[in-house]
């Protein structure tokens, strides 16, 4: 990819976003603005019973609350399950004696580099919950077809939880 006039128009807590030409093609320079996220981690926590702990929370930027896995954002050098354990216990209290990569996803391409690590979590352990001081999070545990179902009629419609729960599916059977 050809480049030119890259500039820093935004640097925020989570997010900057850049400004840049790119050359497509022959089709001449073209302005862009990416959003530069740092990437994070989903995680399905499949119970041996055939149940999965989801996560409810309110997302500020569709004013709703959404039924999701627990994920979280990588912090800096930290390495993608390492963040995958620690948000599925910040967020559910759980652990896990085996992590499966599912591999990993570009939820916007079209706007945003962040990549989403995706794990099939399993062996799991109920601890307590730590969750970050602005979270308010309920969980839920269902059956794993369930959790299909709901993703397959669009009542879960966050990108990353389809995915991993379709990928899973497809590691489980």
């Amino acid at each position: 990819m050809e480049t030119r006039y890259n500039e820093i128009l935004f640097r925020g807590l989570v997010v900057d976003v850049e400004h840049m030409e790119v050359k497509i093609g022959g089709k001449g320079w073209h302005p862009y603005q990416i959003i530069r996220h740092p990437g994070g981690v989903a995680v399905v926590p499949l119970h041996d019973n055939g149940t999965v702990t989801l996560i409810r929370q309110l997302r500020p930027a569709v004013d709703e609350l959404l039924l999701e896995l627990p994920a979280g954002r990588l912090s800096p050098g930290e390495e993608p399950e390492a963040c995958g354990r620690r948000e599925l216990l910040e967020e559910t209290g759980l652990s896990a004696e085996r992590f499966d990569s599912l591999g990993s996803i570009h939820p916007t391409p079209g706007i945003c580099d962040e990549r989403i690590h995706l794990y099939l979590a399993t062996g799991l352990t109920q601890g307590v919950a730590d969750q970050e001081a602005y979270e308010e999070i309920d969980t839920i545990r269902i059956p794993f077809a369930e959790a299909l179902a709901l993703a397959e009629i669009g009542a879960i419609t966050d990108s990353k939880t389809v995915a991993a729960l379709f990928r899973a599916m497809r590691r489980v059977g």
